[in-house]
């Protein structure tokens, strides 16, 4: 072999394409200061009102902030939501963690915009209680919907807040209203306190179960079936057909054991396959029906009442939180305190009158 021919080989490196430039450098300069130019509450309003996602994205980011500096304009923009709000359906959507929460409302989500509405994801993650962190990963899981133009997915963090709900979710809902979305939905983290802070806020509350999961024995807990509206089970498809079918019964016979609601309706029990999008618009159909029902008897606009009441208490609770945990004597109080308990110089009740004390000084 020629010493002067080289060795053809897939390893020879070639030189590449250059990139055009498709921005100048002052243009990207120019783009740059917009994005770190904080927009001013009335910009954030005016954007809200004519549906502009990224105004409205902002708005919820600014009303979930604990800084001080944000209170005002958070307070600016819900109050000039609110005329504009209480025109969406509002549903609940709970269940255990791999019951399909994220599949179903996706394919619902679907669903409900083909028909001409326009669809506000509130989906809420849990925060960890050692971190802090959470992953929301909902955008993530829910790829198809996020595509979509009439629809809006936001994964909230619960922080601390008890029921798996945001702290800001009721306030969101109203600027979510604001923006021109018809139906809010809302994903709850898990069963258990969520049921009564989802039911606080909703028109519609949705439970969804899994069948041969053990979960038709969940039927007598009182609490949870007296709140649901309506009772659904994921993944009736393949091997599990018979098992939902059988789950449904069951769900029905235990629902029929409480006293009718006030409202008339008798909550019923059905079965889908959110994988296979079969059974998704039956639902629909049921919710609207729902909807139509609790419209003529007034109990819609009653239940609205409740909620505005419940909001009203907890914003009250959450505040005076707020109050304690931020006044300056508390602040240098607390951490003496509970020293003094960890070597039973005091008892947590003795703790808790004394720092109550000093607050209300």
């Amino acid at each position: 072999m020629p010493k002067n021919k080289k060795h053809s080989t897939a390893l020879n490196e070639k030189e590449g394409v250059l990139q055009p430039e498709t921005l100048s450098n002052s243009v990207a300069e120019k783009l740059k200061q917009q994005r770190k130019k904080t927009p001013t509450a009335q910009q954030l309003i005016q954007g809200i009102l004519i549906g502009n996602q990224t105004a409205l994205s902002r708005a919820i980011t600014l009303i979930e902030s604990t800084a001080q500096r944000h209170q005002q304009q958070a307070k600016e923009i819900i109050e000039a939501c609110l005329p504009q709000a209480n025109k969406s359906i509002r549903i609940g959507i709970t269940g255990v963690p791999g019951v399909g929460k994220s599949t179903f409302i996706e394919q619902f989500g679907k669903l409900i915009v083909h028909k001409k509405y326009k669809v506000a994801v509130l989906a809420v993650d849990p925060s960890s209680s050692i971190s802090g962190g959470s992953i929301l990963g909902d955008k993530t899981r829910m790829e198809e919907l996020v595509k979509e133009k009439n629809a809006f997915i936001r994964p909230s963090a619960s922080g601390d807040s008890l029921g798996g709900v945001a702290r800001k979710t009721r306030e969101t809902i109203i600027l979510c209203e604001a923006a021109g979305y018809d139906v809010i939905l809302i994903e709850t983290v898990g069963v258990g306190q969520s049921e009564t802070a989802v039911h606080s806020m909703t028109d519609f509350f949705l439970l969804m179960k899994l069948a041969g999961a053990g979960d038709e024995l969940q039927g007598i807990k009182r609490g949870i079936m007296e709140m649901a509206d309506s009772i659904v089970i994921n993944k009736a498809d393949g091997k599990n057909i018979t098992a939902a079918k059988l789950a449904k019964t069951e769900f029905n016979r235990a629902l029929h054991l409480y006293p009718a609601k006030g409202n008339n309706w008798t909550p019923k029990t059905m079965t889908c396959s959110a994988l296979k999008n079969e059974g998704i618009s039956e639902i629909w159909k049921l919710i609207s029906e729902y909807i139509s029902i609790t419209k003529e008897n007034g109990y819609f606009q009653e239940k609205r009442k409740e909620q505005n009441k419940f909001w009203l208490l907890q914003t009250i609770e959450a505040s005076l939180k707020s109050d304690f945990y931020n006044h300056p004597k508390v602040k240098l109080e607390l951490e003496k305190q509970i020293k003094k308990i960890d070597t039973n110089a005091t008892t947590p009740f003795e703790a808790a009158t004394y720092l109550l004390k000093i607050s209300n000084k």
